[in-house]
Parts: structure tokens; sequence; C-alpha cells
């Protein structure tokens, strides 16, 4: 039996979140597809970009701690996701649809950062200063994508779905 320390916790963790950022680049488009605004679907193109560079990141955190890429399952985030795809559902064609979109969005985003500065910590404790690195610039750009969703939300989208 695998000895179950912090590492085994950091990298089982890692590979939950390997899943996750895999997930979102399947259901992104989705969301960009179901946007009604062109702003929105912006910031869905240009954060599926963001998360594809994240994957590879990730990737990277993989190779360093000498392991394969590969994911386990990570049921919070398919459950966000589907959340995500109910409020599609249900208000698909109206002024409100959109900052559904963007709550589902962030809750995806919130999931994400704890993740991040979970691992960050964790790989601060265990040493890992290059795998550190990596993690941050991953958090840097989910904190940034949460705070573009608020804006738009704030600006825009919530005061036309009222």
């Amino acid at each position: 039996m695998a000895e179950k320390d912090l590492k085994a916790l950091f990298l089982h963790q890692l590979k939950d979140t390997y899943y996750a950022e895999n997930a979102i680049v399947k259901a992104l488009p989705k969301m960009a597809q179901a946007a009604q605004t062109e702003e929105l679907r912006g910031a869905f193109a240009v954060h599926l970009e963001e998360t594809k560079n994240q994957i590879k990141r990730l990737d990277q955190v993989f190779q360093k701690l000498g392991e394969q890429p590969q994911g386990v399952e990570c049921k919070a985030i398919m459950g966000i996701i589907a959340e995500g795809d109910e409020v599609s559902e249900e208000f698909g064609g109206s002024a409100a649809l959109d900052a559904g979109l963007i709550a589902a969005a962030q809750a995806v985003e919130h999931y994400e950062i704890t993740r991040y500065g979970t691992m960050i910590a964790w790989a601060n404790q265990l040493g890992m200063t290059d795998v550190q690195d990596l993690l941050k610039e991953t958090l840097a750009e989910e904190e940034s994508t949460d705070e573009l969703l608020s804006e738009l939300a704030e600006d825009a989208i919530n005061p036309k779905a009222a």
C-alpha cells in the first residue's frame, strides 16, 4: 500500500485538478455557444485558451514529480458543470441566461482557486519550489478570470437581466 502522506495527497489533488481542467476544456465551448453577449462569448474563448495552457503546466508538474499525467474523476467539477448545463436549459433565450452562465463559470473558478491555493501551500510545505511557481501562474489566471466575470456581471449582464 502506498504511503498516505502529504506528497501522496498532493498527487491525488493534482490528478483531480487535471481531470477538472480537461472537463472544463470540454464545457467552455458549450458555454460560449450558449452566451448571448459578445463580451461573455469572448471571455469564455479567452479562458478556453488559458485552460489549455494550464493543462500544459499541469503536465509539467507531473513531469517534475516523475509521474505520468492522468486524472482521477472530479465529482465536484462534474456537478458544477451539470448545474451550468441546467441553467442553460432552464434559462435559454432569457435575459437572465448570461447572468446564470457567469454564476456557473464563477463557481468553477472558485473551485479552481481553492484547489490551486491548496496545492501551492502543500508544494511549499514539501519544498517543491519549481512546482509551486507553475501553480502560482495558473492561480493568478484563475483569479483574473473571476475578476473579469464579476466586472462583466456587475457592469452589464446583471443590470440587463434585472
